[in-house]
């Protein structure tokens, strides 16, 4: 088992296709139907719920960042509405804002 987490970790990490697994952590087709089948069935929720009971908020580290859209980024027509992921505007412009809290453990 400490592989096969070992394996989502990585995943997670890099932010790879599935199909992009490295060979020595197996057939990605075989861990990714191992991963669906332990989402389907609840051990991830499982998982993560133990894990945030023991959170550590004695130190938190804070980030922010404001991403500029290009000049023409904004200029399509809406077909369907309001979209759902629309840009902000603001005095420097158009510009989407992220913000992540974390805290001491990762």
């Amino acid at each position: 088992m400490g592989s096969f987490l070992e394996t989502v970790m990585w995943i997670g990490r890099t932010g790879a296709p599935w199909r992009a697994l490295p060979v020595e952590y197996g057939k990605w087709s075989s861990v990714h139907k191992r991963f669906i089948r332990w989402a389907r069935s609840g051990v991830w929720q499982m998982i993560f719920n133990t894990l945030a009971v023991d959170e550590d908020t004695e130190w938190l580290m804070i980030d922010s960042t404001i991403i500029r859209a290009h000049q023409h980024a904004v200029g399509a027509r809406k077909k369907y509405g309001v979209q759902e992921q629309e840009l902000g505007r603001s005095k420097g412009g158009f510009s989407s804002k992220l913000h992540a809290v974390c805290d001491a453990l990762g």
